[in-house]
């Protein structure tokens, strides 16, 4: 009888680790995604020479292929602003030293175009391998970085700043260190914000993927091959039908990655919403459903679960005083406002020592009359970007606020948001010039909305997932107290998804002044048409090739979105966390 019981024990566990209908459904899909890393990786070690001689070809059956190189560039960056977004996020929202400096930085660096980025690391990046592709591809990825780490860093802040003072307190009475804190608390909490981010971040990447993979070294330019040089192949020869193959591939590739990524993640992530009671209708996943109903995968995958847990739940030391340190604590706060001061002498002298480095550069070059005038034109630019930022909030605060309290029409409406975040607006700069000039319309007005076509999807997308993360009995409560109207927007809703909506209004704000360099000096053939700004100032002295006046205009438009964060947005960020966080 034992035997037979060994046998059938036996008999069991090996029918566990053999594959159900689940698994050979499912077994496709991973060695897709296996395949496609591994002929990535062959194509990017490939010599540099092999771009040279295969030229871009506007053939439609080449786009599979170029969607797939422009795919794995952009899920590599993703990768690296996702690290980038945890270290620098954690840094910025737990120190006070550090958040005065790297805040700043961070302003600043949402605000400098991504061709500068491109211009100063695709040296480095080729140096770095030489003769090989590889180079070239670590260059791409890095301006497509550029484009999508801040947004997400910003909204990972947020969300470190804003996490409740009652889960903050639970932690601490179950003793869990500030490692232990961070992944079982704070990466949880900021997950729904996070990753509707990470979804506008992917979108927003396709306008800087021209930019990404046709690189100028010198006198030479390196073409990658992509949709993004698809794409600029096209517009140069004004092929209307290729532009047309271009948007249909887009929107297959969109649906792909909402459909194997973010949709998988949405609905995992809805685990981690702050509430007491379940949502009517939780998001769903297919790809999340089957990788559930599997047998050998799940086998397989669970040791890399238990291993990650095991991270999570390592016993790191934090360095908190102990009750016995009371008065080694009145030293450690009397030395801290002494450091403080000393850090706070620091940045300033390093701010001023940057002040008189660029000015007496720009001074080379420039004029004070030219300074007052570059003045003059941010604060025009500072104007549009006001005017449109506020009216792009009008518009989708409501309309995000009713997309995220459906999620089933959340669903729907996700990948047509991202196609339209996706969507290259500097395609639609030859139809606004073409109809301001048939008809004599106004540069200074008629250009404007090119400055907000690409960015105002941030503020949708983060009021989404505002929306999404908002407490379901919080939601019960009104509705019990019979709260409606315009009660309820001003007493419940808004004031919920206030901080989120800043993350977007930031980043929008920041993407506006960056898009004003191409939106403000457009051209479509012999036809361009100049608005006053401080982007067409960058812009016409960029091809000019004027760098101390180049170096003025960004420096004042950095200055610009310092100060207006600064005064604006921070805070308001201080007013939501003091009186907005649901504690």
């Amino acid at each position: 009888m034992r035997t037979n019981a060994l046998v059938l024990s036996f008999n069991a566990s090996a029918r566990r680790l053999l594959p159900n209908r689940w698994d050979f459904i499912a077994f496709p899909l991973i060695l897709s995604v296996i395949a496609m890393g591994v002929v990535g990786y062959h194509q990017t070690m490939a010599p540099i020479s092999v771009l040279q001689t295969q030229a871009i070809s506007l053939a439609p059956s080449m786009l599979p292929e170029y969607a797939l190189r422009t795919v794995l560039r952009m899920l590599v960056a993703m990768l690296v602003s996702l690290a980038f977004t945890l270290v620098y996020g954690t840094l910025a929202a737990k120190s006070r030293r550090a958040e005065k400096v790297l805040i700043p930085v961070l302003d600043i660096l949402q605000s400098v175009p991504v061709l500068g980025y491109v211009s100063f690391t695709v040296t480095f990046f080729i140096a770095l391998f030489p003769g090989r592709v590889i180079g070239a591809e670590f260059a791409a990825v890095f301006a497509i970085f550029t484009s999508q780490a801040w947004n997400m860093t910003f909204s990972f802040y947020q969300s470190l700043r804003t996490v409740p003072r009652d889960l903050r307190e639970v932690s601490s009475n179950f003793q869990l260190t500030g490692w232990q804190r961070f992944w079982k608390l704070e990466v949880p909490f900021s997950l729904p914000g996070l990753i509707w981010n990470m979804m506008m971040s992917m979108s927003g990447g396709w306008f800087f993927v021209v930019a990404s993979e046709a690189i100028t070294v010198g006198n030479k330019t390196i073409t990658l091959p992509g949709i993004g040089s698809y794409l600029a192949m096209a517009i140069d020869q004004r092929n209307l039908a290729s532009v047309g193959y271009v948007v249909l591939v887009m929107a297959l590739v969109i649906l792909a990655y909402d459909q194997l990524l973010f949709r998988p993640l949405v609905a995992w992530a809805d685990k981690f919403r702050m509430e007491n009671t379940a949502a009517a209708s939780a998001p769903e996943s297919w790809l999340l459903d089957l990788i559930h109903r599997t047998r050998l995968i799940t086998r397989l995958l669970s040791p890399v679960g238990w291993g990650l847990a095991t991270v999570a739940r390592a016993p790191v030391p934090s360095f908190a005083l102990s009750a016995s340190g009371v008065r080694a604590g009145r030293l450690v706060r009397a030395s801290s406002r002494l450091v403080d001061f000393a850090w706070g002498l620091c940045i300033v002298l390093a701010t001023a020592y940057l002040v008189y480095r660029v000015g007496a550069y720009v001074h080379t070059g420039v004029g004070l009359a030219e300074v007052g005038r570059v003045f003059v034109l941010g604060l025009i630019t500072l104007l549009r970007v006001l005017v449109l930022v506020a009216i792009a909030s009008a518009v989708w605060v409501p309309l995000g606020v009713m997309i995220g309290l459906r999620p089933a029409l959340a669903e729907k409406v996700q990948p047509l948001a991202q196609f339209l975040a996706a969507f290259p607006a500097n395609l639609l700069f030859p139809v606004f010039v073409v109809v301001i000039v048939k008809f004599h319309l106004n540069a200074d007005i008629w250009l404007s909305p090119l400055i907000i076509l690409g960015t105002q999807w941030y503020i949708l997308f983060n009021v989404i997932a505002g929306t999404v993360a908002f407490p379901n009995d919080f939601k019960e409560v009104a509705a019990n107290f019979r709260i409606r109207g315009r009660q309820w927007w001003k007493k419940i809703i808004l004031p919920g998804v206030f901080p989120y909506y800043l993350t977007g209004a930031i980043t929008a704000s920041g993407g506006a002044w960056n898009a004003s360099i191409v939106a403000e000096y457009v051209s479509w053939g012999n036809d361009k048409l100049v608005a006053h700004g401080l982007g067409a100032y960058i812009a016409q002295n960029t091809i000019a090739g004027s760098f101390p006046k180049i170096i003025l205009g960004v420096a004042v438009m950095s200055l610009f979105v310092t100060l207006l964060n600064r005064l604006l947005w921070r805070p308001l960020y201080a007013y939501a966390n003091t009186r907005l966080t649901m504690d």
